[in-house]
């Protein structure tokens, strides 16, 4: 793995752990929001958590969506709309 790609997972990585952070903080423990059951946000943290440490059960999940969500998470923009977004 190059410099750059090796750079590029880490912060990857690190921002879908912040991600996970912040939707505990949200929705999980302090119930900022209640959209989203407290069972159903700490599922979606550990699946956030679970990609950012290439967990084999998670492969086949889309990278491509949890890291937009993780974005849309921290900057607050409408994270219901992305499709790991719970129902």
């Amino acid at each position: 793995m190059a410099l750059n790609e090796k750079a590029l997972h880490q912060a990857q990585r690190s921002l879908l752990l912040e991600a996970a952070a912040v939707l505990r903080r949200r929705y999980a423990r302090v119930g900022r929001d209640d959209s989203v059951s407290p069972g159903a946000a700490e599922g979606l943290s550990h699946f956030l958590e679970g990609i950012a440490r290439s967990e084999p059960a998670l492969h086949k999940a889309d990278f491509n969506e949890a890291i937009a969500l993780a974005h849309r998470l921290i900057d607050d923009d409408h994270p219901e709309r992305s499709r790991l977004w719970p129902a």
